[in-house]
């Protein structure tokens, strides 16, 4: 799986790394307000995809793998950003414990 990664070259996704803030809104709560922390480069490896239907709707689901190099201070409910496109960040680790690459499954489409 990761061999694949060693290779600079297969990380060339331009992605901006955001994070929430919440900002009052002025009325006693708060809203969620996005701001970019980092631009990174990463490989996104779709895993799957779902399609469920309710409440008249199709809800749309797509998960994805995005590889990138170490970077600190990414989490989980954090997100990355590409041409319109959203990955919320589920999960974060570092796949073969050196310090050298993070993988991160994502859930596209939720804003």
């Amino acid at each position: 799986m990761l061999a694949s990664f060693l290779n600079p070259g297969a990380m060339r996704a331009e992605l901006a790394l955001e994070k929430a803030d919440n900002v009052p809104d002025g009325m006693g709560g708060f809203a969620e307000h996005w701001s970019e922390v980092a631009t990174v480069f990463a490989h996104i490896e779709t895993l799957s995809a779902d399609s469920r239907f309710g409440a008249d709707k199709t809800l749309e689901s797509v998960t994805h793998r995005i590889t990138l190099r170490m970077r600190a201070g990414i989490v989980g409910g954090m997100r990355f950003t590409r041409n319109g496109r959203i990955f919320r960040i589920v999960t974060v680790h570092d796949p073969d414990e050196t310090g050298r690459y993070l993988v991160c499954r994502v859930r596209e489409g939720e804003p």
